[in-house]
This record gives C-alpha cells, structure tokens and sequence, in this order.
C-alpha cells in the first residue's frame, strides 16, 4: 500500500504510468488517474496527458478489441511517420477530399490516436485536426493540398 500523503516526481509519476500501462488494461485518461490516485498519486488530467505525450504512450486495442495504452516499441519514442504508417496500416479504413477537408474513416476508437499521430508528423498540408471516435477530419489549406494528403493517406492505410 502506497502512502496517501505522498508526493510524486515527474520522474517518478511517469515510472508509475509506464509501470500501471504495462501490467493491466487501461484504455482511458480517467482510467489511467484512477489507477494512479489508488497508487497514492494524486495528479489533474491534464498533468496525464502531457505525461502521456511524454511518455509517447500509444493507444492500440487488446485481443478482444478494448482500447489500451501501451509503451511504445522497446519503451522508446518512435518516429511520428512510421507511428502514423503504423496506426493507418492498422486502423485506418479510407481516406476522402472533400473541398479542403479530408474525411479519415478509421476502426472505432481509433480516431484520436490517428489525429494525434498526424499532429506529431507537422505534416506541411496538415493545418490541424478534429477527431470523433471513428472518423478524424483533417484541414489542409486549400482543396489541392487536401488531394494530395488524401492519396498519400490512402497510400498508407493500404
């Protein structure tokens, strides 16, 4: 049993995130503050999610399909293309232009992390993102822009 009065280190606090993601199924931010408040540790959601960023946490799904974060390969970051090949590759379903839109279908639950993994490309037709549970719409600057992150998208999810 963890002490209630204690304080975490940023070090530490994320020792325990990578230990807690690593031993069980947690799929939420919340689920993630709850494990770590029964660790003792006390924090704002805010907090685990820039520990998560930190961190380079992945969302994946389980065998059964439930979202997880898991450490990324071998515990280091990855590079953000081959993160976002490896997310579209995956979850990806297709990829549509629509005026200076693309409407990125994905497996549900995975939208956000696709989102997120096309933020940390800093693609250069990427203005920004939105995502829901199973579709993420992605803005690019102009309607040729958005064609050619489109096919390049398309490309990538196979």
């Amino acid at each position: 049993m963890h002490d209630p009065a204690r304080t975490y280190g940023k070090s530490e606090r994320q020792r325990l995130i990578a230990s807690i993601v690593t031993r069980r199924r947690v799929g939420t931010q919340f689920e993630l503050l709850a494990a770590l408040e029964a660790a003792g540790c006390r924090v704002t959601q805010a907090t685990v999610s820039r520990d998560i960023r930190a961190l380079g946490l992945e969302k994946t799904h389980d065998a059964v399909g439930h979202p997880r974060y898991t450490l990324p390969e071998g515990g280091r970051r990855t590079d953000p293309r081959e993160a976002l090949a490896a997310i579209l590759g995956q979850f990806g379903r297709r990829a549509t232009a629509a005026e200076n839109i693309v409407v990125l279908h994905s497996e549900v639950g995975a939208a956000p992390a696709i989102a997120r993994a096309l933020d940390r490309v800093d693609h250069p037709n990427v203005v920004g993102t939105l995502a829901g549970d199973d579709t993420c719409l992605v803005v690019a600057r102009d309607a040729a822009d958005a064609k050619r992150l489109a096919a390049e998208l398309t490309d990538a999810i196979g």
